[in-house]
């Protein structure tokens, strides 16, 4: 049995999902890890086990046979790190959300990738989620029947030292505000499960945290299917988390997934579904197994390399993972511009990853 050997390039806090992940995939192996903070790789390489680690990730694809390139960098890094390592290496590329703050350095990555014969993959590890992907099936059937409103909400508390903990955080150009980074995997649930956006109206503000980005956004959209759909995320709830939830809304039942990371079920209510039916739902898909460290993470590599090892289409590719992005710039370009503004659109006023 082959063991896909993975490369990390960046250890930041993220990193330790994913190594934990790696170490229960019976396909997968840690090969080496890398950062450009000495002491931050070495402390992640001494507790992963490993015997080397790297200040760069040319150094670590020079000597080390690997397959697939993890990359965990600031966000604002994301498209240089993956097409420098695509066109020199010829790596497969998984990159953390969101794949880039810039569609046109998305659409560099996606191309560059293309061009070289390798496979793109951008994480969004709560498409695994149990409740989740129970939800996902009642839209595939057409359980809800016409569907006209989602929400989702992030209230979390991100406070001043956890921007203060590196530079890049807080910023523009390098990592985004509450959209771009902790609402990141919520929006995409609301896409993936409502559809193509038409157009958004937005506003953000910064009430919490000294920092260039927003700690607090609302937004509206409107999908081409007539629904509409809800986003209010901040990292300014104090004094700790509240929820990251996602609620469909339809004709015929309506849906809550909630607790911290959209990990557990609240509501399931359909016309015609006998209370016993529903607490079966409820208690089977209540949530994620709660002893097994990065479930949706493990189950996200699994698929990477059955797509890889199979040549089957991925769940989130970079086009798929390009989606979200655009939305997320448009509710900025809104946000800035107060104005409603229609999908597709150029940038012009959006500072992601300026």
């Amino acid at each position: 049995m082959k063991k896909y050997k993975i490369g990390l390039v960046g250890c930041g806090r993220i990193s330790a999902k994913h190594i934990e992940a790696v170490k229960n995939i019976e396909k997968a192996e840690l090969a080496a890890v890398c950062d450009i903070d000495e002491e931050r790789a070495s402390s992640v390489a001494e507790r992963s086990g490993l015997a080397n680690y790297y200040l760069s990730y040319d150094r670590m694809l020079e000597q080390e046979d690997i397959d697939i390139v993890n990359i965990l960098t600031p966000s604002g890094m994301h498209a240089e790190h993956t097409i420098d390592i695509v066109k020199k290496y010829k790596k497969h590329i998984i990159v953390e959300k969101p794949m880039a703050l810039r569609t046109s350095d998305a659409d560099a990555m996606i191309r560059t990738c293309d061009l070289n014969s390798v496979r793109l993959f951008v994480v969004k590890q709560n498409r695994y989620n149990l409740p989740v992907r129970k939800l996902r099936s009642a839209l595939e059937n057409g359980d809800f029947g016409r569907l006209f409103l989602g929400t989702v909400r992030v209230r979390w508390c991100r406070d001043q030292r956890y921007y203060d903990m590196d530079e890049w955080r807080g910023t523009w150009r390098y990592d985004g505000g509450v959209l771009a980074n902790q609402a990141s995997h919520h929006i995409d649930l609301l896409e993936w499960m409502l559809g193509t956006p038409v157009s958004v109206m937005a506003k953000t503000e910064t009430f919490m945290s000294n920092i260039e980005v927003d700690d607090t956004a609302a937004a509206i959209i409107k999908f081409e299917n007539g629904a509409m759909g809800i986003i209010e995320a901040t990292t300014a709830t104090r004094p700790h988390d509240i929820e990251g939830s996602v609620s469909i809304l339809g004709e015929k039942g309506s849906v809550v997934i909630g607790g911290f990371a959209v990990n557990k079920m609240v509501t399931w209510n359909f016309n015609g579904l006998s209370d016993g039916a529903r607490l079966k739902i409820l208690s089977e898909f209540a949530e994620n197994p709660p002893n097994v460290y990065g479930f949706g993470h493990i189950r996200y590599i699994e698929h990477v390399i059955d797509c890889i090892e199979n040549n089957k289409q991925a769940l989130v590719d970079g086009l798929e993972g390009r989606k979200s992005l655009e939305l997320i710039n448009a509710i900025y370009e809104s946000a800035e511009t107060g104005r409603e503004v229609e999908l597709k659109f150029r940038p012009k006023m959006s500072r992601l990853g300026n």
